[in-house]
């Protein structure tokens, strides 16, 4: 988790400003769709920033974590 940070944003044709924090998750990508309509479901926000950044490179030793501790999206 990352923060508190405070954010600007437009609203309702009207400037403000707030303080959020930012979670950060790491998930594969055949998981992602189950845990982006997890996060919508349950996060108190009807508009809440859920967005999937690729990873495209990283050290051998941290992508190997991944795929070994990251497992697969569970089916229902």
């Amino acid at each position: 988790m990352v923060g508190p940070v405070v954010t600007a944003f437009w609203r309702k044709d009207e400037f403000g400003t707030g303080e959020e924090r930012q979670l950060l998750l790491t998930s594969r990508a055949d998981g992602y769709a189950a845990l982006e309509a997890h996060l919508l479901e349950h996060h108190p926000w009807k508009n809440p920033e859920v967005a999937a950044v690729p990873l495209v490179a990283g050290a051998d030793v941290y992508l190997r974590w991944i795929a070994t501790t990251v497992g697969p999206a569970l089916r229902e």
